[in-house]
């Protein structure tokens, strides 16, 4: 049951539109969120993939590392997010560069032994010295009103200005770091969903990499105990608690933005309901669509595999456990060269011959999300990302192209491993292996997203005019509450909070 007219009206059950959900029912709201699939969370998830395998993965997103400790402490979230000891481990021949949070001697040790020297460790630390500057000086203004271009360059100062927002990040990591393995480990955070030129004067990789070492303040990515179900799950019971009320199976039709009335069809045919406001939980491309136009859909380029492995692989390196290697982002094949001749393959329409990826096993920091049997046997669960996949690639033969990336990405992590990953799969009870992949089409049929792209379109800039939420749109009674909007990308839900602040406001 659901009464004809609201406060708001929330088109999407993803994570910002719950977010938004539970700050508008607490501020005393009507609220409907409507929700298209049978389940609410969008790509924050977490599902048993394989039948008969007891564990639970973060299916699409995978790590929190933008979701502001406000929100959390504002909802009363009971959500545990934990620190990962080893930010990553990036093979190198027979050894690896460890970064280990928890041992400066040794991640100097292993920067000595992959490049030779001291100098690329100077330069690491003096980089992410000013990353973290950034981090502390921007993370507290994504929750207010937008600040201008000057205010935020004041705000920064000329040297990270000048080095994150004005030139290419790929001259800065070049100009800073001698050693190609260091300066692709850095280069990733600039290309994490983003097909991109790091070296472009457009830079997109620029804003790709600032959302990634900016989260709530300290960038760093943490593990959400219990996978990303936890954290949809715990703002869905917060929206719920608070009057929210949200419908499963309800897809939206369409949006009058004259009048707030929405037109959605579910199990009992359609139907019609009036917000004084509406929040867009949705791609701006299907919110064009919603309101009777044409929305130009964004490209993806990422492939996702979810594996459940009977052991985790072993190691070229005998100074690193396979433990402190997978518990970070283990990078595969991305060199700041590798990553530039996948670019160039993938622009002229061809698979990498190399796809550059990285993989990190959720299990070994929260063994929670895996059975007792699972757990006692030593399974553990992987998920790779991999780099410049672009959705073009799929778009003329997706089973083809999905099993040519396939075999592809794996033969790329068989060639840093001292034996294949294919040996280590788990067997499902029907003689299985536990692996699935997702590409950008994929998840354009799956989960409703134009182009497969995560980020919803290109990430923007954390500032605009002055006053405004980076939510409004072309009509007053309609607002952007995903991550499309300013400010949006990632699991942060600050689109969600800046769109209820908007309305509240």
């Amino acid at each position: 049951m659901f009464r004809s007219r609201y406060d708001t009206v929330i088109v999407g059950g993803g994570h910002n539109g719950l977010v938004a959900a539970a700050y508008l029912a607490r501020a005393g709201r009507r609220v409907l969120v409507l929700e298209r699939l049978d389940h609410v969370g969008g790509l924050a998830v977490s599902a048993r993939a394989f039948p008969g395998v007891d564990a639970r993965l973060s299916r699409y997103s995978y790590l929190v590392s933008l979701l502001p400790s406000k929100i959390v402490s504002d909802l009363g979230l009971r959500l545990e997010l934990r620190r990962r000891r080893y930010a990553s481990y990036t093979p190198a021949g027979d050894t690896g560069l460890l970064v280990d949070h928890g041992d400066e001697a040794r991640t100097a040790a292993s920067f000595a032994r992959v490049t030779g020297g001291e100098a690329d460790l100077a330069a690491w630390r003096r980089f992410y010295a000013l990353t973290g500057h950034v981090a502390g000086r921007v993370a507290p203004t994504l929750l207010h009103p937008l600040m201008d271009r000057r205010a935020m360059r004041d705000l920064v100062g000329e040297e990270a200005w000048r080095e994150l927002f004005e030139r290419p990040i790929g001259e800065v990591v070049d100009e800073r770091f001698a050693d190609d393995t260091v300066r692709g480990v850095v280069l990733t955070d600039a290309l994490i969903g983003t097909f991109a030129d790091p070296g472009d004067d457009g830079l997109l990789a620029n804003r790709c990499l600032l959302y990634h070492v900016i989260g709530d303040g300290t960038g760093d990515w943490n593990v959400p105990v219990g996978g990303m179900g936890a954290v949809s799950g715990g703002l869905a019971d917060a929206a719920r608690s608070a009057g929210a009320e949200i419908l499963t199976g309800a897809e939206a039709l369409a949006v009058d933005p004259s009048s707030g009335e929405v037109t959605f069809r579910d199990a009992g045919g359609e139907h019609a309901v009036r917000g004084a406001r509406v929040l867009a939980n949705v791609p701006p491309a299907v919110l064009a669509r919603l309101l009777g136009g044409d929305g130009s859909a964004p490209e993806g380029s990422q492939l996702k595999v979810n594996m459940v492995l009977s052991r985790l692989p072993r190691l070229r390196d005998a100074e690193v456990d396979p433990v402190a290697a997978f518990s970070g982002t283990f990078h595969i094949n991305e060199g700041r060269e590798q990553l530039a001749r996948a670019y160039a393959e993938a622009s002229a329409g061809r698979i990498p011959a190399l796809p550059p990826a990285e993989v990190y096993c959720h299990s070994l920091t929260d063994p929670s999300i895996l059975g007792a049997d699972l757990r006692a046997a030593g399974a553990q669960t992987m998920t790779l990302f991999g780099l410049h996949m672009p959705a073009r690639l799929f778009r003329e033969d997706p089973a083809g192209a999905r099993e040519a990336a396939l075999r592809a990405t794996l033969a790329s992590v068989d060639s840093v491993l001292a034996e294949p990953i294919g040996d280590c799969l788990l067997r499902a009870p029907d003689g299985s292996p536990c692996l699935e992949v997702k590409t950008p089409v994929d998840l354009e049929d799956e989960a409703g997203l134009p182009g497969g792209h995560i980020f919803h379109r290109d990430l923007s800039w954390p500032y605009g005019e002055p006053g405004k939420w980076g939510v409004e749109t072309a009509f007053e009674r309609v607002l952007l509450c995903g991550a499309g909007a300013r400010r949006g990308g990632g699991v942060s839900g600050i689109p969600g909070h800046n769109a209820a602040m908007a309305v509240l406001s």
